[in-house]
């Protein structure tokens, strides 16, 4: 694993710097500053500006719209949009996206990829259930097949998933269903692609701790979908989902963008005054707990900078993609919780409903601690959704230790 900066590499990273300087939109840079919701215009903006440029999907393969960047340029990448707090692009990128270049069929890339790509279909997940969500094999989400009378196969899909991101943006969902009741639980199930707008389907929000709404529940009562929607043959879906979520746990490590909020908490705690009146970067015990952040961090950057250079030779993840779920969820929370400890007292207001239009917050208390305990709050279901790190340490003990 080469990862020695050349010149050359300098040179890009200036290139990157000045274009996100000069491209990303300053509303949408003003309320990442804040901490606040996005809504979903503003994220497309900035998906549409990346695609435009083609820097929307470096680590794609070229014939679906990558580039030709090393391992090292896609990492400093990573590191130029975190640095400038850039946005997030829509939710099917990472997930959906390889699915649909590994697995679809050529009419499902021709129909889904290209405008997955250009932004044009927002994309939600239906895989956890109220009874199945760390267990994800024991959904009973359940998907009939039948021949209609045009003679065309169709399923019958009923069912309720629950967490669903994002999913009153969505134009499409990808979904487990079980389409074998009698199969071993891995075994019956099939992967399907499902336009929101279908006849049968309602989405209902859930208001998160933090007073966001981010998820929802998906209520599915005899949606009908074509056989041809379907990813890969029927009853072996396990095997899709399993290579979609290798993805999502890589892209939860974060580490880019803790980088950023260590660097972030560390001018708060030179700004924030401790008990004795000096500085709270200054506090021993304070410093001790950024340092062991700090040491984490560079260690999960290295795991991350293997698992990009094993992608990059045409390995796909593998259980170190479990290592850096687990590793990167814990990393981010202790980060939200040590924001949280410098802003003290000050943050304990500002959670579900707090503060109410009109309050005036910075009068009364520093800037970050508005924004610091729905920051904690949303950061601990990390280590839950994407398969619990519980789940994720029991893949590493039979995957890498052989137990």
């Amino acid at each position: 694993m080469d990862l020695s900066f050349t010149p050359e590499h300098a040179a890009f990273r200036l290139e990157v710097r000045h274009w996100i300087e000069a491209n990303f939109p300053q509303a949408i840079r003003d309320k990442q500053a804040t901490g606040e919701h996005l809504n979903k215009e503003e994220i497309v903006s900035w998906h549409k500006i990346l695609h435009a440029k083609g820097w929307l999907t470096p680590s794609w393969p070229k014939a679906y719209g990558g580039n030709d960047w090393d391992v090292v340029q896609r990492y400093i990448f990573s590191e130029e949009l975190a640095r400038a707090n850039t946005s997030q692009p829509t939710f099917g990128l990472g997930m959906i996206g390889p699915v649909l270049y590994t697995f679809g069929s050529p009419e499902q890339k021709e129909t889904l990829l290209k405008p997955t790509i250009a932004g044009d279909i927002w994309w939600c997940q239906g895989y956890s259930e109220p009874g199945a969500g760390s267990d994800l094999a024991g959904l009973s989400t359940r998907a009939e097949r039948f021949t209609a009378e045009d003679g065309k196969e169709y399923y019958r899909v009923n069912g309720q998933k629950t967490w669903t991101t994002q999913g009153h943006f969505a134009d499409w969902g990808f979904f487990l269903v079980r389409t074998d009741q009698n199969a071993k639980k891995q075994e019956g199930i099939t992967f399907l692609l499902i336009d929101m707008k279908t006849p049968g389907i309602s989405v209902r929000p859930i208001i998160t701790m933090d007073g966001g709404h981010e998820v929802n529940d998906t209520f599915l009562d005899n949606v009908i979908v074509p056989v041809e929607n379907r990813i890969g043959e029927e009853n072996k879906g396990w095997t899709v989902a399993k290579y979609l979520l290798g993805h999502e746990r890589t892209g939860i490590a974060g580490v880019a963008r803790s980088k950023r909020g260590i660097e972030r908490l560390r001018e708060v705690a030179a700004g924030v005054l401790a008990d004795d009146g000096q500085p709270l970067i200054k506090d021993p015990d304070f410093r001790r707990k950024i340092v062991d952040l700090e040491i984490d961090l560079a260690a999960l950057e290295y795991t991350e900078l293997r698992t990009l250079a094993g992608e990059s030779s045409g390995k796909g993840p593998g259980p170190e993609a479990s290592m850096l779920k687990v590793k990167g969820t814990e990393v981010g929370q202790r980060l939200t919780e040590l924001t949280l400890e410098a802003a003290g007292h000050y943050g304990e207001p500002y959670f579900r409903g707090f503060p109410r239009e009109g309050d005036n917050v910075q009068a009364i208390s520093p800037d970050f601690a508005f924004k610091a305990a729905p920051a904690y709050f949303n950061m601990r279901k990390t280590s839950i959704f994407g398969g619990s790190n519980e789940i994720q340490r029991n893949i590493m003990a039979k995957a890498v230790l052989g137990l």
